[in-house]
């Protein structure tokens, strides 16, 4: 499967590079959506609640969405068989991933982390080949909105390493935005090798999840000092 869409992006369209970049993300992002619907599914049922992976797949379909956004502007989308391409094929592999994802959750996640390497890989090399001629090419308005300007919760959601250190990136010119749009796909790559652990799915918790604990926890903490403090005062206080 991965053979495929790995031939589709890189045999079909060779050279071609915004219109091959908007299929690729096209595609890409269709996984999330798979695994949204099986997870509202699960949740209908009463089998599975659990809100932090439907909060992190939903903010990872936002942040390709943007990816997507961003090969639109550079007239990605031009031609409409390119559009005929990426559309149905991404139809076809959205019920692929249902199936895989409900059989062998694991597995669907391996995928996309190889998917996901292959994409970071895909825009490492254009950035190495074509460094010159980014840099002197200014940034489109949606990658500014989105990398530096707008609301960066979502974009801050996919960004699951337990340091907790949330990138914020240059959007000066071309090269900044698919440096960005590169590391983007570094931080799916961590994401999907994370939850292939089998804890994954009961354990697992998004940024802010997580931030929010620690906040409270610091919280709880210092009212605790605050009342110790209080009350050595009052019982230290002379007759």
């Amino acid at each position: 499967m991965v053979s495929f869409f790995v031939f589709i992006v890189d045999f079909v369209y060779g050279n071609r590079s915004y219109p091959r970049f908007y299929v690729l993300e096209t595609i890409a992002r269709v996984p999330y959506f798979s695994y949204l619907s099986v997870l509202h599914l699960y949740e209908t049922l009463g089998y599975w609640r659990k809100a932090d992976l439907l909060k992190l797949h939903f903010a990872e379909t936002w942040n390709e969405l943007h990816h997507l956004l961003i090969m639109e502007s550079l007239g990605g989308d031009r031609y409409w068989i390119d559009r005929f391409i990426a559309q149905h094929v991404a139809v076809a592999y959205y019920w692929v991933v249902v199936l895989i994802y409900m059989l062998f959750p694991s597995y669907a996640y391996y995928l996309m982390e190889l998917i996901e390497g292959h994409a970071y890989y895909t825009y490492d090399e254009y950035l190495k080949t074509y460094e010159a001629q980014l840099k002197a090419q200014r940034a489109p308005q949606v990658a500014i909105n989105f990398y530096r300007d707008g609301d960066l919760y979502m974009f801050d959601e996919v960004q699951t390493a337990p340091d907790h250190e949330f990138r914020r990136p240059k959007v000066n010119n071309l090269y900044d935005v698919f440096v960005n749009i590169r590391d983007d796909e570094c931080e799916h790559v961590k994401t999907m090798v994370a939850l292939q652990k089998p804890e994954a799915r009961l354990t697992f918790t998004s940024p802010h999840t997580v931030l929010v604990f620690e906040g409270n926890a610091a919280i709880a903490e210092g009212e605790a000092s605050l009342q110790d403090a209080t009350r050595t005062r009052i019982t230290d206080k002379p007759d």
